[in-house]
């Protein structure tokens, strides 16, 4: 990938016990790790502006953001003024299994988003979606993510590649692969691709990760960002683990 090898991102969801206690020191460690950037997913007891600053004062920056999770036009003006206090130009937004499992659901959901979308495009803001495995089943013969894609096209992605694979019915470099014209952002966890089991740091567990990350558009693509939702090991050393990973594989870059 040369030049074209992305900053390296982390979730903080996947710290999210940890961050409860002190996120300041969470964020600190993360620093001393090497990540360049951090997505939060609320913001404990900081607020938006103190946890930007907190991560920009120990060399980092907010990647993106999952919060506030932009689902409905009653809080597009807090989406846009959060974006602005995070210093970003995206929001982010998400459904349940019950949004994605018929195409009617999904055009619904599609609809809804477009007007969101279009909404936040006035303040120079980009709409992006994030996956889980839900959106990876077949509806009506093709994916849900496909009916989906194509309903939406004014929606960015932020594919989640463990759920892509949707426990191995899928290959997530292809679905990568589809809409890289529109992924800002790759969420890169591992494990058993089985459901309902603990993730793994990355490299440890089946996810095939170097394809997945080529798949991606270098043009369009801003971070790869490593998500954990849970493991059975210290989490904190997975983290670490899994930016060695990417960054021994140049598969992203980080500050050390």
């Amino acid at each position: 990938m040369g030049d074209n090898i992305k900053p390296i991102s982390v979730q903080l969801y996947s710290l999210r016990e940890e961050a409860k206690v002190n996120p300041v020191a969470v964020i600190e460690r993360l620093a001393k790790i090497g990540y360049k950037g951090v997505e939060p997913a609320g913001f404990y007891d900081l607020g938006a502006a103190k946890l930007r600053k907190v991560v920009e004062d120990n060399g980092m920056v907010v990647s993106s953001s999952h919060g506030p999770w932009v689902r409905e036009m009653t809080n597009v003006q807090e989406a846009v003024d959060t974006a602005g206090i995070l210093g970003l130009d995206c929001a982010c937004t998400g459904f349940g299994q019950d949004q994605f499992k018929t195409l009617d659901e999904i055009k619904k959901t599609a609809e809804k988003l477009n007007g969101i979308a279009e909404a936040l495009e006035k303040h120079n803001i980009k709409l992006f979606i994030h996956n889980h495995w839900w959106e990876y089943v077949i509806v009506d013969g093709k994916v849900a993510y496909d009916h989906f894609a194509a309903l939406a096209p004014k929606i960015w992605f932020e594919i989640d590649a463990y759920w892509a694979s949707n426990f191995q019915a899928n290959d997530p470099a292809k679905e990568t692969a589809k809409l890289k014209k529109r992924t800002l952002f790759l969420h890169i966890k591992d494990g058993p691709l089985q459901k309902d089991t603990a993730m793994m740091a990355l490299g440890t567990g089946k996810l095939d990760i170097p394809p997945i990350i080529h798949a991606a558009d270098p043009s369009v693509l801003r971070w790869v960002i490593v998500e954990l939702d849970r493991c059975d090991t210290d989490m904190f050393t997975a983290i670490e683990q899994s930016y060695k990973y990417l960054t021994t594989n140049k598969l992203a870059v980080g500050n050390k």
